[in-house]
């Protein structure tokens, strides 16, 4: 099915082709390609609207996953009974707060896009990190995910909540 990538900002340029070929390679080896997925980059202004309206955050924050399918248990695969239910969700990219992000741990713009991209996805696809069982559980799933995306795109992309209850 479809990926729609939007790009709501101008505040950092965005090169759309490499973002979107790696979006559809974990979209990929989580083998959910034939579900829609909207990916809506957003500036720091607009992020931190969605966030402080969505969970009640103040500041921006690097991501937002709306899930369609949204009591999915972790690890589970939606199981669409119509042809509507065939839709993923949308991730909200904090485009601007990921650059800067990157520009002050010297970290490479794109790749974080895509960890952070996974990252989303797995919220997604049911999983959490509210307790350490449950970051236990979405770091092993994003671990599995970017070890399978390096193998086919030559890349050493880790898990975001690496050490999040470390």
């Amino acid at each position: 099915m479809s990926l729609i990538l939007r790009n709501l900002q101008s505040s950092i340029p965005i090169r759309r082709v490499p973002l979107r070929a790696r979006i559809e390679l974990l979209r990929h080896v989580l083998g959910i390609q034939q579900f829609d997925l909207g990916v809506i980059c957003m500036d720091n202004k607009g992020i931190q609207r969605l966030n402080r309206t969505y969970r009640q955050n103040q500041g921006p924050t690097d991501v937002l996953s709306f899930p369609f399918h949204e009591n999915l248990r972790a690890g589970a695969m939606p199981q669409p009974e119509c042809p509507d239910d065939f839709n993923l969700g949308d991730l909200f990219l904090g485009v601007e707060h990921i650059f800067h992000q990157c520009r002050e741990n010297g970290e490479d713009y794109y790749d974080v896009l895509t960890v952070t991209a996974a990252h989303g996805l797995c919220h997604l696809l049911g999983y959490k990190h509210h307790t350490a069982a449950e970051w236990q559980e979405m770091y092993q799933k994003e671990k599995l995910t970017l070890e399978a995306l390096n193998k086919v795109a030559g890349t050493s992309l880790q898990p975001l909540t690496k050490n999040l209850f470390g």
